[in-house]
């Protein structure tokens, strides 16, 4: 069975061969160079041998065409991307969020052009690519710097709705394009849908309506959505038109138990921080209970987020030696 196959039959639970599993990182340095970020996916694929290859790019890629500038000189020790200057300073700015000329869109078609050059790499490998797409209300918060609840606080939301509602489709096109490139579903990356951040009802509003809008353009097998945080509204998102579930399991609710519960491939079981700590009786541990609940049925094994730098060459290598060793 190829890893193509593996996925595929996870995502369809039906019988695999081995528990599939998938790790992805951040590449500072490298993910604004579009040529080196294929290379460097590509490498990162074949050290680790994974089942499935999720891009890995800027978490801020997004922002870009509509005017964010940014700075990533944190992210190599392990922090975060920061906003520099933005077009968004006051809820009057929204309204200048214009539609892309996708042809003039530099970001999204360096993204695309990635993608395209990452797949030419794989080819003959059999391993499903998923391109990582950020949620439009996602996108928004990033472009006004997380200060998106405080401005839908004002009660002055037509400007918002209409600038979310260009940056779905901006990010429809970017689905469709993709799929037509030749990647296999999308990891939809949804770090608004925690009521750490919002409550339910903003959620819905803002998020949900054009979250839909963009999961229903693609045409993948394997379209993912991430669930960014702990406390996250799983009963709202359970029900997307997705179809793998991935989230920081063990972290945060659901429990292992009642995502199982839903009709969805569910993808993650590790923490990453025992990933990056080199904790590997936890990551043990953490195998052994997803294998004891789910027995590798609808299941792709994988850390509920991103690994953060700085990277642990000799943990990454050990999940798929305790994977291997633990679901036999």
């Amino acid at each position: 069975m190829n890893k193509k196959e593996r996925i595929f039959n996870a995502v369809n639970n039906k019988e695999v061969d081995q528990l599939p599993y998938a790790i992805w990182t951040h590449l500072p340095g490298i993910d604004l160079d579009p040529d080196k970020l294929a290379e460097e996916t590509y490498a990162f694929f074949e050290k680790y041998d994974t089942d499935l290859i999720k891009t890995m790019n800027n978490g801020m890629y997004a922002t870009e065409d509509f005017g964010v500038k940014v700075d990533y000189s944190d992210i190599e020790n392990g922090g975060v991307a920061k906003v520099i200057s933005t077009p968004i300073n006051k809820i009057e700015d929204f309204s200048k969020i214009k539609e892309l000329d996708f042809s003039k869109a530099e970001a999204l078609n360096r993204e695309l052009y990635s993608l395209k050059e990452t797949l030419k790499l794989v080819e003959g490998k059999d391993v499903p690519v998923i391109f990582t797409v950020f949620s439009p209300f996602t996108t928004i918060n990033k472009l006004c710097n997380g200060k998106i609840v405080d401005y839908i606080k004002t009660g002055q939301t037509k400007y918002i709705h209409q600038a979310l509602q260009i940056i779905t489709d901006a990010t429809v096109k970017l689905v469709k394009k993709a799929n037509e490139i030749g990647c296999d579903g999308i990891f939809f990356a949804s770090q608004m849908s925690s009521y750490d951040v919002c409550d339910e009802k903003t959620f819905v509003e803002f998020g949900k309506q054009y979250d839909i809008q963009v999961l229903q353009a693609s045409s993948g097998f394997c379209d993912v959505i991430h669930a960014h945080g702990t406390n996250i509204m799983f009963d709202v998102l359970k029900g997307y038109p997705i179809d793998i579930f991935n989230w920081h399991c063990w972290e945060s609710e659901p429990t292992l138990e009642k995502a199982k519960e839903i009709d969805k491939c569910l993808m993650g079981g590790l923490i990453r921080g025992d990933i990056t700590n080199s904790n590997y009786q936890a990551i043990d541990q953490q195998i052994e209970a997803c294998w004891e609940i789910l027995r590798g049925h609808h299941h792709i094994l994988s850390p509920g987020c991103v690994i953060r730098y700085p990277l642990n060459d000799d943990a990454l290598a050990y999940v798929k030696q305790a994977k291997d060793i633990i679901c036999r």
